[in-house]
């Protein structure tokens, strides 16, 4: 609990990842992503609960083993590849509720696919949602300008032609010209119960960004396996 509030962490984690098999359980520098997160929640002692949303057995059981808790399993309504964030949410909050007989006031997201988190981001996440009054607070890093919309291209399926993604981008000739962009890195979501329950959405009315400076790598592929692999290593 911080400054009255109550702080329920639900980590998603269903078992029907399609990119890589099983992904929630591959082990990074040996620890699978879902047991890093269970790990590192044992740093956060302000936690009032802390549950994974699973629909897979073997991955409550690694969960549990972290540290994690499994009280439930998500419905297999919440358990396809197009379920929204919201949904898990609201189903984890409204089951932890009910179990435990309490009202939650703030819900943390921590997605494994993001395990160069540490204790100190999530902190500071939930803080500011406090301290600035936000009814939400994501994590976002600077989008490299190689990366920028207007330096995007798209090449027609029927005849290969290759465009602009935005024409103005036809109008860029420095990086200087583009103006900064955050995307979201996934390393904590900060949400109060008014923000899912009452305007049903992740990203309420007000939601501010925690801009975090390093390198963040959110898990979808082999390749971000082994770079967030390099970097763990680079660091210690």
């Amino acid at each position: 609990m911080i400054d009255g509030n109550r702080i329920l962490v639900v980590v998603p984690a269903r078992g029907g990842s399609k990119g890589i098999k099983l992904k929630n359980l591959r082990p990074l520098a040996g620890v699978p992503l879902v047991a890093r997160v269970g790990h590192l929640l044992k740093e956060l002692l302000w936690v009032d609960r802390a549950v994974v949303s699973t629909d897979h057995e073997e991955i409550a059981r690694v969960a549990s083993e972290s540290g994690l808790e499994a009280p439930f399993m998500r419905p297999d309504t919440l358990s396809g590849d197009r379920i929204g964030d919201l949904d898990v949410l609201v189903n984890a909050l409204e089951e932890m509720e009910r179990i435990d007989a309490v009202i939650y006031d703030v819900v943390v997201m921590l997605q494994p696919t993001s395990p160069l988190r540490t204790a100190e981001h999530v902190t500071s996440t939930l803080r500011k949602l406090i301290d600035e009054d936000w009814d939400a607070v994501w994590t976002v890093s600077e989008t490299d300008s190689k990366s920028h919309p207007l330096k995007q291209l798209t090449v027609a399926d029927d005849t290969g032609k290759l465009d602009y993604y935005d024409q103005s981008g036809g109008q860029i000739i420095a990086r200087q010209q583009l103006g900064k962009l955050y995307h979201r890195n996934g390393a904590a979501y900060a949400i109060r119960r008014e923000c899912l329950m009452d305007q049903g959405t992740i990203k309420g009315a007000r939601t501010g960004a925690l801009i975090m400076d390093g390198e963040f790598v959110s898990i979808d592929t082999d390749w971000d396996f082994r770079l967030a692999e390099f970097i763990l290593a680079s660091s210690s």
